[in-house]
């Protein structure tokens, strides 16, 4: 095989076997034009009998693919121990049969390696006219194949040399034992094209199958003996087997082995690297997701991950995650919910944002964002009471504060909005809540019964009006509002809308797919913190009734502050007794009269 410098050539299954089992090399016969060809054969001591018999075979098997004949291809053979042997000369057969006869005769010399002597035996006497190969004006190519399987006894460098300067080309195959620095000074350039060296005689007809190819310009691949694993690359006369990508070939120059790249430690993955042919991918351990730089790993936010249900906020600690509630409320049995907030008395009206930027199935998960709110919420007449209003290029009340009394009512309602699309006009939406959500009329509470009255705005994006006006407006009346950004909303409009502090006023998800986590610092800011308890009336503080509870409560008080003082002012005056006019006493007259 080419370039196999050093390297075992594949084994062919050919041990053992007869000769007429053997793969043969034979075939077509192939035009080389004229050649005179001569092998150099090694029947050293060291070549044993069994081994000299495949090297015999292999001859033969290389003839009978040869377009032997006169004015073709001329072969010679000679062999070399401590001396030099002519087998035959260029010029004694015509026949390819009569070259067999010769090769099945001959008898091993059993000496000696006296290689260099063999090369100039060639150069001088099996490559002269005389002994048949034609003259060097006849231009005929002149081939040496020279066959050892051991260390030459004499210096074959500059006799090698001399070989060549003459013209001769020198292919060297070595063959177990051989020595591959005497390989490379006998052979022609370039040595990985005339450098053979093969771990046993039963495997030099790979040689051979090389050789005949190389003089018959044969496609070695095509013919399917090349036994590469996944890719054959051919080359004018000769073959080299290549891997797919993702392998490397294997000692063997036909087999292949997937690259481990892992294993090469560069791979840079955090956890764990799996490696696939000329690739690796890294993977997390369990309670980790891979970063983008797919290398590095994160604790998984299961919170995000996975529908937790938790009611307030999803903690996510890795392998798990578990649910909080806000100050104040405690974790239900479920450990999901939370305890209900101290029930109190809100007016709650919601914005939402029905322009086209939204697209229908996002505004379907903006209903369900707010009937996540109102699953939160003590609606009823008494508590907290909700209203819903939309708004793309107009303003659409979809209920007032006092249509619905229940929470299912509310959540019914919500479901049954349609949407509106066209434009983002917020600054109309605001004027509309101050003028008219939070009116009597709409179901809102009298200002004088101190009912909290909340605004909380929806949108995605940046208003086409000013909001400027009434969004300062909403505060001046008293409205806590709250902004509710989502995608593209803007930040500075948020801010804008919402009350100080902004931080605890606004919120934003990036998309609508993930905002329901919003709802955890909503809950706990909506949730009124002192509400009036749901059965408690509510009264005017200028009724009479009324004043009556303030002046009770506040007799009480200065009575206790009086006995307080009286206390403190006798034990400094050694137990003086007196009587006085309270103060308390004093107001009660005020207020009797």
């Amino acid at each position: 095989m080419k370039g196999l410098l050093c390297s075992p050539l594949p084994v062919l299954l050919v041990l053992l076997l007869p000769w007429e089992a053997q793969p043969q090399l034979a075939g077509p016969k192939c035009p080389t034009g004229p050649l005179d060809l001569v092998f150099v054969i090694d029947s050293s001591r060291s070549v044993r009998p069994f081994e000299f018999e495949t090297m015999r075979q292999f001859l033969v098997g290389l003839l009978r693919g040869l377009d032997v004949g006169p004015n073709a291809t001329r072969v010679g053979v000679i062999q070399y121990s401590s001396q030099v042997q002519s087998v035959f000369p260029l010029s004694a057969f015509s026949q390819r049969e009569d070259m067999e006869r010769a090769i099945r005769a001959l008898v091993p010399l059993a000496q000696g390696t006296m290689t260099g002597l063999a090369i100039q035996y060639a150069m001088n006497v099996a490559f002269s006219v005389a002994e048949g190969a034609r003259p060097p004006e006849a231009r005929v190519p002149r081939v040496a194949v020279i066959v050892t399987d051991g260390r030459p006894q004499d210096r074959v460098a500059e006799v090698a040399a001399q070989a060549r300067a003459r013209g001769i080309e020198i292919y060297a195959v070595g063959v177990q034992r051989a020595d591959v620095g005497s390989l490379r000074a006998m052979a022609s350039p370039p040595l990985d094209e005339h450098v053979f060296l093969v771990e046993s005689f039963d495997l030099i007809q790979e040689f051979g199958l090389q050789f005949q190819g190389r003089l018959c310009g044969k496609d070695l691949c095509a013919e399917g003996r090349h036994r590469c694993q996944h890719q054959c690359v051919s080359t004018p006369g000769t073959f080299h087997c290549a891997c797919n990508p993702g392998y490397q070939l294997a000692a063997d120059n036909m087999s292949c082995l997937a690259i481990d790249l892992c294993a090469q430690g560069t791979h840079g993955c955090e956890h764990h690297c799996v490696s696939s042919p000329g690739s690796y991918s890294c993977h997390c351990r369990a309670g980790f997701v891979l970063q983008q730089d797919q290398k590095s790993c994160r604790a998984q936010d299961l919170c995000n991950g996975v529908d937790h249900g938790c009611e307030f906020q999803c903690v996510s600690d890795g392998h798990s995650y578990h649910c909080l509630c806000p100050d104040g409320r405690q974790l239900q049995a479920d450990g999901k919910s939370c305890n209900r907030c101290r029930e109190g008395h809100v007016d709650l009206v919601m914005l939402v944002d029905g322009s086209k930027s939204v697209r229908p199935q996002n505004f379907e998960l903006v209903k369900r964002f707010v009937n996540q709110i109102v699953d939160f919420l003590d609606v009823s007449p008494e508590g907290t009471r909700v209203g819903l209003v939309q708004f793309s290029s107009r303003v659409r009340t979809e209920f007032p504060l006092g249509r619905y009394g229940t929470a299912a009512e509310v959540k019914r309602a919500v479901l049954a909005v349609e949407y509106m699309e066209r434009g983002t006009m917020t600054g109309t939406a605001l004027r509309h809540l101050v003028e008219h959500s939070f009116s009597e009329a709409q179901g809102a509470r009298p200002r004088a019964l101190n009912v909290p009255r909340v605004g909380l705005v929806f949108t995605d994006g940046r208003s086409q009006d000013d909001i400027s006006v009434w969004a300062a407006r909403a505060k001046e009346e008293g409205i806590v509002m709250y902004a509710v950004g989502v995608g593209k909303a803007v930040e500075e409009e948020l801010r804008e809308i919402a009350s100080e502090p902004p931080e605890l006023h606004v919120a934003y998800s990036p998309d609508f797919n993930t905002m329901t986590h919003l709802l955890e610092n909503l809950k706990g800011s909506i949730c009124p913190e002192e509400g009036i308890g749901a059965g408690t009336e509510l009264r005017s503080p200028c009724e009479c009734e009324s004043l009556v509870e303030f002046q009770g409560r506040t007799l009480g008080a200065l009575d206790s502050l009086t006995q307080n003082h009286i206390l403190c002012a006798g034990a400094r005056a050694g137990g003086r007794r007196g009587t006085a006019r309270t103060p308390a006493a004093s107001l009660t007259t005020h207020w009797s009269g």
